[in-house]
């Protein structure tokens, strides 16, 4: 079962940021955000509820040292990136 992802302005923004920053990413993070919409449980996701101050947010992997945050609805089978960056940066 497919998810869908829905892209806000502010994480748009976030991920150019970001993008911009490594560009030598970019094909991991789209490919990233592909596997996301196919299937979030994939396991080179590495897929997990956070906890403390984001909790109620998840968090995959585009690879050892960045992650993506995210909102997953399950309901709505939508997925809402909130922030891309470092494993610091994203949960500072």
């Amino acid at each position: 079962m497919a998810y869908r992802l829905v892209l806000t302005e502010s994480y748009l923004q976030i991920a150019v940021r970001f993008l911009t920053r490594h560009p030598d990413l970019k094909r991991q993070y789209a490919k990233t955000l592909a596997l996301l919409e196919a299937n979030p449980h994939h396991p080179s996701l590495r897929l997990h509820a956070l906890a403390g101050k984001h909790q109620g947010l998840h968090s995959v992997s585009i690879n050892l040292s960045y992650r993506i945050t995210l909102e997953l609805l399950i309901r709505d089978q939508s997925i809402i990136p909130i922030n891309v960056g470092d494993h610091d940066g994203v949960y500072s």
